[in-house]
């Protein structure tokens, strides 16, 4: 993969847009994972149909998707997304990220995830990000966290997942939150080594 097919590097990852000739990648990644990710997002259909459904999303202006890949071999290792934009007063965008079971714990998220948000607060122009995340998600909520999320309240029955209605966190940073826990999140890199980050509820 050409490097200037991404729209963002790090140390070791870099982010691009998600594209059809991903469809064989990441039905893999999501097969192997299912088990992680179940309990937070649900069961996901991996059909070539659904994933053009998918795709379809993010021919909206309201939706962007991305997928954090290895510098190194082009590999993805996590899939971020942007729903819900609102544009006019607001600015504000919801995020969704998985990671999969083959490469997690060792911070491609943390670093994926900080570079998706520096892009919202930069070329998309937004000024708020918000993460919806179960109570019981501790991997996600530290991952946040890490990336100077401030935790606001709680939803009620906030999504249907798993036949029931769950609960949710509510965390959310602005562009100028981001400025200033920029250079903290860098130092937390090692702490994410041995955590997991499975996957945030919303949209994906």
């Amino acid at each position: 993969m050409a490097v200037t097919s991404y729209l963002s590097q790090g140390p070791r990852v870099a982010i691009r847009h998600i594209r059809r000739l991903d469809y064989d990648e990441l039905t893999a990644l999501a097969q192997e994972s299912a088990e992680m990710l179940r309990r937070w997002l649900g069961a996901r259909e991996n059909t070539v149909e659904a994933f053009e459904t998918y795709l379809e999303r993010f021919e909206q202006p309201t939706h962007e998707g991305f997928v954090v890949c290895l510098r190194s071999t082009g590999a993805i290792v996590g899939g971020v997304n942007i729903n819900n934009i609102v544009r006019g007063t607001l600015q504000s965008g919801t995020l969704g990220y998985t990671a999969y079971a083959s490469t997690t714990g060792r911070g491609y998220m943390t670093e994926g995830l900080e570079l998706v948000v520096q892009l919202a607060f930069s070329e998309l122009d937004l000024h708020r990000l918000e993460a919806n995340i179960q109570p019981d998600n501790t991997s996600s909520r530290n991952l946040i966290k890490r990336l100077g999320f401030q935790h606001e309240g709680s939803s009620a029955a906030f999504q249907y997942i798993n036949g029931a209605w769950r609960d949710h966190e509510r965390w959310a940073i602005t562009a100028e939150m981001a400025r200033g826990s920029r250079g903290a999140s860098r130092h937390c890199l090692a702490a994410d080594a041995w955590s997991q980050t499975p996957g945030v509820e919303g949209e994906h």
